[in-house]
């Protein structure tokens, strides 16, 4: 396992944490979701008013361990490119325990985007004002230079709908959009096309990030 990243000697260290150390969730580990069929979606690109939403073409995960290719993949899709998730799976070094962490992702989005993309942890239980800020002016700015973040979550999040999404052990995920000045986000998220996208305060996903990182210019 490759630990010559800050992150990774952190809590963002590698999933086999996870199981021998209860209780502290490791990085990446794909959610358990069923491979799904490809679909499409693509969203309105909004600006103004507090708002923008970038046109996402929206591909499902293959397997259960391909959620940070996937993520990476709808990420990169807003820009109108179509990586084929087995190359950058390879590229980022994911197995059937997932990516190891926002650190294998960070520099695809670099290579793909020729853009600076940065690594940012969120290290404690729960996110702190902050770091929840810190965040909000993170999506904002990458969503208004025509560009997604992609988030490692883990946990049980309620979106504004009411619904639950629940990937104790890890998940990656696509931010794609913003309103109300950032304070409510859009997710594209590769684990189920019936719910490939819904929207979360910043508040919530902000503590979904946590003990994790995430991408953002």
């Amino acid at each position: 396992m490759r630990t010559n990243t800050m992150l990774r000697n952190t809590v963002l260290t590698a999933a086999g944490i996870a199981a021998t150390a209860g209780g502290i969730a490791g990085p990446a580990i794909a959610a358990h979701a069923a491979p799904a069929e490809k679909t499409a979606q693509v969203a309105t690109d909004r600006k103004g008013h507090g708002e923008r939403e970038l046109d996402v073409r929206y591909e499902a995960q293959p397997n259960f361990y391909y959620c940070g290719p996937a993520a990476t993949r709808n990420a990169l899709s807003v820009l109108g490119k179509n990586i084929d998730v087995d190359a950058m799976a390879k590229e980022m070094g994911t197995t059937e325990n997932g990516t190891n962490s926002i650190n294998d992702i960070t520099p695809v989005l670099n290579k793909e985007t020729g853009k600076h993309y940065r690594s940012v942890e969120i290290k404690d239980g729960k996110a702190d004002d902050k770091q929840t800020d810190t965040l909000r002016a993170d999506i904002v700015r990458t969503v208004d230079d025509g560009r997604a973040v992609v988030a490692n979550i883990a946990g049980t999040a309620t979106d504004t709908d009411g619904n639950t999404h629940s990937f104790e052990g890890g998940h990656y995920i696509s931010v794609v959009g913003y309103q109300d000045d950032g304070k409510t986000v859009t997710i594209a998220d590769s684990a189920d096309p019936n719910m490939a996208s819904y929207r979360i305060s910043v508040d919530n996903l902000a503590d979904w990030i946590a003990t994790r990182g995430y991408s953002a210019s």
